[in-house]
């Protein structure tokens, strides 16, 4: 039955003319007109019994009586309209009892005919309700058999074309309800074949039980009534198909065209349905009933989809999933439409993926992980997503990832390579813990209970496994070649405990695996004991202690991770690492015999044997009363105690802690203004334990050190001394992976305990903020901070905890490189100060400028946050500030009212009485009994005026003032109160000067008693912070005076001797390295008067000059937009020593160099380059020497920044596997190659010359977090430093990508052009040859690139030309993508300029089809066309853009965009395909970028307006078939950005994009318009807005 009938379907029933009708019909048919229609398809549709029921009838009249007879019954009655309802519906009813009978059949299709000819069908009506009926009908064959899933016009998907998964069951990936997570069958890596799991579509669908054929007597029955049901619905769809041909004669509405295809491609894709089981199966052919309705069925398709009627996009075909169809018939026809499907789905799907995209890979030299969501998700949820680190194309070439996709990927396929090589990266770059649990699964034997799949997990176990296993191979190479690479195996040891803790290796399955590589693959490779070490590293762990106690395989297992000992042969045996590994094997044994008694026979007694040296050293160690001087051990004793961590771990801790209580306590002396009874233990000092000698403890014994110490230091009763917590962060530093713990989240009771809240804070501020920043913590830890700011904020006299909880949160927002809320939860007011605001709009304008906004999701909730700051902050930024703000921030900013005149009007009102308050107050005079009348009457809008009214008051003296009065106000304050008197002061006093001056007073004299009362408050008698007040007047530049205080303040000697005294406390910068004591600053001393008033907590770190810190450089930023270059230099010159202690001064320099790029002198540039510690930044000795030259304007050579890319190669980008042609892989035989440890030859620029060789630990790269993005940055300092416009920086790099290949193939032939340029030699085109020879000619050839001395880049590298060449492309767009825009309008510039110069495009004797040739040669991947050297410079320029794009924050693609607005006018399709594959594979990524995306669309439709466009006189007719695949990716991209993701049945264009779509059209020439007339709004001609439920609501 039809499932949704029409209204009027009864009346037609009741309908008087309907018996008139039938018997009319019956007539004609043959049929008696007492036998009810239904009575035919109860018959067994034998033959002898037809021809026997036929010899018994009248024959029926000519059919050509059938109209005349049907003109007289129409004549009696009225209602012409219901006539034909009624009409149809008996004619639909004949159709399934009449289709197996030929005569029949074919007057039925006459009668249609010949009520059509009269008007009388309405075709629209008319077929879906067939369809219905058919459906219903071939559901009723089964008798109660699940049967074929039909299609109706209800069962229709929201985009009204292609049905539900349930439907077509071999769909591309539109099937899975996860946009993320597509079925294993569909995604287009592996074989498209449906997974086994999965059950078939066509067992699913079978009307034959299985019940049915498990007695072998009954099959020969079976075959017979399978057959009759065969033939019975061939006929059927036979008929239904000829109808359908008939109907497609007229002009149908869009959604009927929907429906007819829906119906036909469920046919098709489930043709097969009816015999899958048993012997029934074998025997059965496609009959020729069967293809017949199957050719048919084609025929409609075809009609469907033919380009002159364009009925249906052939789009549609393309994501239907016909082509998977997994038993396809032996039938030609339907091959050929398979055929055509996958040759033009392989054709739009190139248009999705970028030029060597496989090579794009994540190569964590930036903080970003884009995380490719598919969702619009805003707020702080972005944050705890899950990463896409790589994205696979499907069938169509969308990007995809997920769990589900990750499980079919095949090991061994390219696929599974790509993915081992972000791995192998991962483990030999260490990103963040965050990164990794984000990417990775649990292993399937440690779920403890089904979860659903992981949208952005790629990595599985199993791939997470061979890595490991690969990078313990390659750390054992290394060591073989007598390389001292302890430290990375320290590094990765952090790691694997890392991986191992959170189940993400399954440890039996990995032993098995390590043992074949080993052991039995290579018995040569294991000569050491460091796999043993490995193994103690873990073996406490839960799961690897349960896999040997309780697993089935525990003893086997056991045996395994026996047979890794080897006997140590170092040649220095008291070597502390000698001496472990020597003693590892016997600690490993010892914890196995007490882990499990079944497992000893395994042990070996000399092993356990050597335990006991290690009790009798310990013993010997302890004896006497003497503490061990763990500051100096020698290297046996530290070997040793190395040693003992991994067998006697809780007596090593206790003695570690013992160690910090040796020196004993002593009471701290209270300050006179504390009661006698308050008193304070303190631990004395002693020193803190080396990092060289806590690098060799167990991570068992780090954890423990590291819970005890957290007792000890947060809940003990003695005050810790400096060294516990200087040891205890040296324990986070060293292990980041393993130790890592969020404070607040862990110790929640801190808050309550006053000495612990600021201890905390301390270390947060001043030892693990880059810790937090490198675990993508320093949003939560924000937030959490930010709960302290604004508990305290309010709190009378709590100044010291809320000026440290600023500081630290000012700090943590100088140091987010991402948008971010102000609010965890998003919603309402911000709980910042005044300062915190202004830090987060500066911050906010840093980020975008120098970084963009990574993804379109965080544009939402930033303009939520700049609403949030501004309903609570009053300030408005200078027009200086301003002009350098990013266009986004400027806007939001510009048009705000400066209230500055409201705040000077509100203290003129209020200056009589605040004055007369003051001065009662403040008199030297004065009553001490007034201080609390004043604290308990004054008016809160009056006590704003406190220090302003004392400056009015001082009157150039402050000797006139009563400080203890005021001292003891401002205490009582509550901080909040403090920080609106120095925002007050300021502009008071600034409106003072200019007051003055109006009445003539000297300008030198006003500054100068301004800064004599600020240092009053500051100095004299702090009673005010310093940082608060600089940020005020900073903030106050568009008074000039205001810059000019500053300047003074900070020139003042007061400052400098502060400064001085906290470099000279504290010691070297790099904390770490400190072996001796720290000394602790008096309390009063470091803070001052005003933070350290009724404070008995002694201080660590912190210190008024350390506060100054975030200040510094933000006064620096504000000097340089007002043009005080000079003074920016000077204050840098001053403050060098102090920046220093920056936790993040490399972030600093690079991000003020972005900034500013294009407007700082040379001089200034030197100067900031100089607050970094130059011999530990990887800087190239090339750029040393050239910025120290005496012209260094000079544009460096091309050899310069060839090597610059060189060292991004072999330190940055991910390491690619030599043995394969793709180029595409890791591998770890030839990492050797380009590990840090190959000495660099003197001649060589590339790499970090004057950074320490081997991999460095996270402590010694903390910021900016790991060593690639050392490297990185580094390159960008450098890029940002040279005193070169950007034009000829991009023109170098352009110049070296373009010739790249020749380049280095001749010069590793040694072939060398001339000294001038052009080289005769090449063995390159530049150009395709189009099916012509003259492309090799050796004027057209390309020439090697003058300027480079490329003879050992190969060589250097460890990979061949080829495929340096196409890594060095991917260096290059990467580097580019981080520099400032300035630079990317440049490289749009060049690219745009030397693809039009490409002597072929413009070449106007080539035919059509040389240019289609030549473009599809010049755009294959570098990768490939590398490889029998046929690379293009058009090829290696769209591949550096792509390269590029991949590596660009969203909000940058939007200069894209100029890259075609220098091609165009596009005046040919060759060039047209080119900006197709330059633009195409960004439509993706901007899917969620909704005003992005219809930018970049309507871009790429006007270049085909160009082309195409009514108007244009093209010099060669081009047909419209010819772009047949842009079509295609027009449409692909249309539905992929309407779903948010990749493409499902459900999938639909938004009504914006089919707007513009048709907008565009409007201008094409109606050939091209007529291939996209389903993309426009219109639902008379759309299939798309025909069945789009917002349009059809409202179709206007």
């Amino acid at each position: 039955m039809d499932p949704n009938p029409r209204p009027s379907s009864r009346a037609y029933q009741l309908h008087p003319a309907r018996s008139s009708i039938v018997d009319l019909f019956n007539l004609y048919l043959g049929r008696s007109s007492h036998q009810k229609p239904e009575d035919s398809n109860r018959e067994p549709p034998n033959k002898t019994q037809k021809r026997v029921t036929a010899l018994n009838r009248e024959l029926p009249p000519r059919n050509e009586q059938f109209l005349l007879d049907f003109g007289q019954l129409q004549s009696q009655f009225s209602d012409q309209d219901q006539l034909r309802s009624v009409t149809e519906s008996i004619l639909i009813s004949l159709v399934v009892p009449c289709s197996g009978h030929a005569p029949r059949a074919e007057f039925l299709l006459f009668a249609l005919r010949s009520l059509c000819s009269i008007g009388y069908i309405n075709w629209d009506t008319f077929l879906p309700s067939l369809l219905s009926s058919v459906s219903s009908a071939e559901m009723s064959v089964g008798q109660g058999n699940q049967a074929v899933t039909s299609v109706s016009s209800t069962s229709l998907s929201p985009s009204g074309m292609l049905p539900s998964s349930s439907t077509i069951h071999n769909s591309s990936t539109f099937q899975s309800s996860n946009p993320a997570s597509p079925l294993p069958s569909v995604h287009g890596i592996s074989s498209p074949a449906q997974s086994a799991t999965d059950p078939s579509p066509c067992v699913a669908l079978s009307p034959v039980k299985s019940s049915d054929i498990s007695c072998s007597g009954q099959q020969s029955t079976m075959r017979v009534n399978s057959t009759i049901r065969d033939n019975t619905l061939s006929c059927l769809r036979q008929l239904c198909c000829k109808i359908i041909l008939t109907g497609l004669d007229f002009n149908l509405k869009p959604v009927t065209y929907a429906e007819i295809f829906n119906h036909m491609l469920n046919w098709l894709v489930n043709w097969d349905q009816r015999q899958q089981e048993s012997d029934v199966a074998k025997s059965w052919r496609p009959d020729k009933a069967l293809i017949e309705w199957l050719h048919s069925c084609l025929d409609v398709i075809w009609l469907l989809v033919e380009e002159d009627k364009c009925r249906v996009p052939f789009y549609e075909l393309l994501r239907s999933g016909l082509q998977f169809i997994e038993n396809i018939p032996d039938d030609e026809a339907l091959f050929t439409l398979i055929l055509e499907i996958h040759r033009r789905r392989d054709m739009m799907a190139m248009h999705m993926q970028m030029l060597d995209q496989h090579l794009q890979c994540p190569t964590f030299g930036t903080h970003r992980f884009l995380s490719q969501t598919t969702s619009p998700i805003s707020g702080e949820a972005v944050a705890n997503l899950r990463y896409s680190p790589i994205m696979y194309p499907s069938v169509l070439g969308e990007p995809l990832h997920g769990e589900d996709l990750a499980n079919s990927i095949q090991r061994g396929s390219l696929d599974w390579e790509r993915a081992l090589r972000c791995i192998r990266h991962a483990l030999r770059t260490t990103p963040s813990p965050d990164w990794w649990k984000r990417v990775l699964l649990v292993a399937p034997c440690y779920r403890s209970h089904p979860q659903g799949p992981s949208a952005g997990a790629v990595f599985t176990s199993e791939m997470i496994c061979e890595a490991t296993i690969d990078r313990i191979v390659e750390l054992l190479k290394l060591t073989n070649s007598d390389i001292n690479c302890w430290q990375e195996w320290l590094v990765f040891s952090d790691i694997f405990f890392f991986l191992m803790k959170n189940g993400c290796i399954d440890f039996v399955d990995f032993v098995d695996k390590l043992i074949l590589r080993l052991i039995e693959g290579d018995n040569h490779i294991l000569r050491t004991n460091h796999v043993t070490w490995l193994l103690a590293q873990i073996i406490r762990v839960e799961l690897v202690m349960n896999a040997l106690t309780s697993d089935p395989r525990k003893m086997e297992t056991t045996r395994k991770i026996l047979s890794f000992h080897k006997e140590d042969r170092s040649s220095d045996p008291n070597n502390p690492q000698s001496i472990l590994l020597d003693f590892i094997s016997s600690c490993q044994n010892l914890r196995i015999w007490s882990l499990n008694t079944s497992t000893r026979e395994y042990l070996n007694n000399e092993q356990l044997q050597k335990g006991k040296q290690i009790d009798e050293w310990w013993r010997l160690a302890n004896k006497g009363e003497r503490m061990m001087d763990y500051v100096t051990l020698d290297d046996r004793s530290i070997g040793m105690f190395w040693v003992m961590s991994y067998t006697m771990a809780q007596p090593a801790c206790d003695t570690v802690m013992n160690w910090f209580s040796s020196a004993g306590a002593a009471e701290l002396i209270p300050g006179s203004h504390l009661q006698s009874n308050e008193r304070v233990m303190v631990m004395k000092e002693i020193s803190p334990l080396p990092m060289s000698l806590l690098s060799g403890f167990s991570l068992h014994l780090c954890m423990k050190l590291a819970f005890q110490m957290e007792d000890s230091l947060f809940s003990g009763q003695v005050v810790p001394s400096i060294a516990l917590v200087e040891t205890y962060t040296r324990l986070l530093l060293i292990a980041p992976h393993s130790l890592f713990r969020s404070h607040f989240s862990r110790y929640p009771a801190i808050l309550s305990k006053p000495g612990a809240t600021l201890l905390v804070l301390e270390i947060l501020n001043y030892r693990l903020l880059p810790l937090y920043r490198y675990q993508g913590k320093g949003k939560t830890l924000m937030y959490d901070v930010t709960k302290i700011v604004s508990a305290l904020k309010g709190k009378r006299g709590d100044h010291r905890a809320f000026r440290l909880a600023e500081n630290l949160c000012m700090n943590l927002i100088l140091s987010l490189r991402d948008p971010f809320q102000v609010k965890k939860e998003g919603k309402g007011p911000t709980e910042f100060t005044e300062t915190l605001n202004r830090i987060t709009i500066i911050t906010l304008a840093i980020i975008i400028k120098t970084r963009g906004i990574a993804e379109a999701d965080h544009l939402p909730y930033l303009q939520t946050m700049l609403e949030q700051i501004m309903a609570t902050s009053q300030h408005t930024w200078s027009e200086k500030t301003l002009r350098y703000f990013p266009s986004l921030l400027r806007e939001a900013m510009i048009g705000r009212i400066d209230k500055k005149n409201l705040a000077i009007q509100a203290w003129q009102q209020a200056e009589t009485t605040v004055i007369a308050q003051c001065t009662n107050l403040l008199l030297s005079s004065g009553d001490p009994s007034y201080v609390m009348t004043y604290i308990s009457h004054s008016f809160p809008q009056h006590r704003r005026y406190l220090c302003a009214a004392a400056c009015m008051l001082m009157h150039g003296h402050p000797d006139n003032i009563n400080v203890a009065n005021l001292a003891r106000v401002l205490r009582e304050f509550s901080p909040e109160e403090v920080t609106s008197n120095i925002y007050t002061m300021v502009d008071v006093l600034l409106h003072h000067i200019h007051m003055e001056l109006q009445h003539g007073h000297s300008l030198q004299d006003l500054l100068s008693k301004a800064c004599a009362n600020l240092a009053f408050f500051i100095w004299t008698n702090e009673l005010l912070p310093l940082d608060i007040l600089l940020l005020a007047l900073i903030d106050r530049d568009d008074d000039s005076h205001a810059l000019r205080i500053v300047i003074s303040l900070l020139d003042k000697q007061e400052l400098q001797q502060r400064v001085k005294l906290f470099c000279n406390n504290r010691g070297s910068p790099e904390h770490w390295l400190c072996s001796g004591m720290f000394k602790r600053a008096d309390l009063q001393k470091a803070l001052g008067n005003h933070l350290s008033w009724k404070e008995r907590y002694p201080v660590f770190f912190d210190d008024a000059a350390a506060r100054l810190l975030p200040v510094i450089p933000l006064v620096v930023y504000r000097l340089i937009e007002n043009d005080a270059t000079d003074q920016a230099d000077r204050v840098l010159a001053m403050y060098s020593q102090l920046l220093a202690y920056h936790p993040l001064r490399f972030t600093f320099v690079r991000d003020i160099l972005a900034y500013f790029y294009g407007h700082l002198p040379g001089k200034l540039t030197v100067r900031i380059l100089n607050i970094l510690d130059l011999g530990k930044i990887p800087f190239s000795e090339s750029f040393l020497k050239h910025m120290s030259s005496s012209n260094p304007v000079i544009c460096p050579p091309l050899d310069y920044f060839a090597t610059l890319l060189l060292g991004l190669v072999n330190n940055v980008i991910p390491p690619i596997n030599t043995n394969s042609k793709s180029g595409s892989m890791g591998d770890t035989s030839n990492n050797t190659l380009r590990a840090p440890h190959n000495k660099t030859p003197a001649a060589s620029q590339s790499g970090p010359t004057n950074a320490s060789e081997g991999q460095k630990s996270f402590y010694q790269t903390q910021d900016p977090g790991t060593f690639t993005q050392l490297v990185l940055e580094t390159a960008v300092i450098e890029i940002l430093s040279l005193p070169v416009p950007a034009t000829q920086i991009v023109s170098s790099l352009v110049q070296i990508i373009v010739h790249i290949q020749s380049t280095l193939i001749q010069s590793s032939n040694g072939l060398h052009g001339p000294p001038n340029g052009v080289g005769q030699g090449s063995v390159l085109p530049t150009s395709p040859s189009g099916g012509s020879t003259d492309s090799l000619s050796a004027s057209r050839s390309s020439a090697s690139v003058s300027g480079i001395n490329a003879s050992n880049f190969v060589s250097r590298s460890g990979y061949t030309c080829q495929q340096l060449s196409c890594l060095l492309i991917q260096a290059c767009g990467l580097l580019l993508a981080q520099l400032p825009p300035d630079f990317h309008k440049q490289l749009y510039i060049e690219a745009s300029c030397l693809i039009k110069e490409s002597w072929w495009l413009t070449d106007g004797k080539r035919s059509l089809g040389e240019l289609d040739s030549a473009v599809g040669y010049a755009l294959l991947d570098p990768t490939w066309a590398a490889q029998d050297n046929t690379s293009t410079a058009i090829g290696n320029i769209v591949a550096l853009l792509h390269a590029f794009f991949s590596n660009l924050p969203q909000e940058w693609l939007e200069g894209t965009h100029l890259i075609i607005k220098h091609l165009r006018p596009v005046t040919s399709v060759a060039m047209l395909r080119i900006a197709f594959r330059i633009m195409g594979p960004l439509l993706p990524r901007l899917s969620n970028a909704h005003s992005l995306f219809n930018k970049t669309l309507s871009l790429l439709l006007n270049t085909m307006v160009d082309v195409f466009g009514r108007n244009s006189q093209p010099a060669t007719p081009v047909e419209a078939s010819e772009i047949a695949d842009l079509i295609d990716f027009l449409h692909h991209a249309v539905h992929y950005e309407g779903q948010g993701g990749p493409v499902q049945a459900s999938s639909k264009p938004r009504p914006e994009v089919l707007a513009l779509c048709g907008r565009a059209s409007e201008s094409l020439r109606p050939d091209i318009q007529h291939l996209l007339s389903h993309l426009k709004t219109d639902i008379n001609s759309s299939i798309y807005a025909a069945t789009h439920p917002k349009l059809v609501q409202n179709p206007s």
